[in-house]
């Protein structure tokens, strides 16, 4: 019983501090309750190796995930390559529309910081440094 109620409690409490990416639309509008900028990342996720670093090194570290949760609003616009990693069609043409808004070079990855009226203030990409390091990147590029 003690170790059915242990892992209970983990997962719940990684479930609880689990990343919230959200579509963009859903995005847009929490910005503007919350008032809270918004972070949109182009990703390769099971193609790109920068993609795939980010998102180990920063975005599943527990130092971004308490300042996005704090800071920001997050969306994510995958691109993966296997079919066995094929996104639903809404989600594919959400991210097709997003690139050709916001991406138009096509890089990846692309990481977009927006104010919280989904005006770009900023854009950076794949950076091999440590998550509070990223996080001042992500900062500087608010424009505020």
């Amino acid at each position: 019983m003690k170790r059915i109620f242990l892992m209970f409690a983990l997962l719940v409490s990684m479930l609880s501090y689990s990343q919230e990416w959200k579509s963009f639309e859903e995005a847009k509008v929490l910005a503007q309750k919350e008032n809270k900028n918004i972070i949109l990342v182009f990703s390769g996720s099971d193609w790109c190796a920068p993609c795939i670093k980010l998102d180990k090194n920063i975005w599943q570290s527990e130092e971004f995930k308490a300042e996005a949760q704090k800071k920001w609003i997050l969306v994510r616009a995958d691109f993966p390559k296997k079919k066995g990693n094929a996104l639903p069609q809404n989600k594919q043409d959400e991210n097709k529309g997003l690139a050709e808004k916001y991406n138009k070079e096509g890089f990846f990855p692309l990481v977009v910081v927006m104010d919280k009226n989904a005006k770009v203030t900023g854009k950076t990409g794949f950076k091999n440094i440590k998550p509070s390091e990223y996080i001042a990147l992500l900062h500087s590029l608010e424009g505020k």
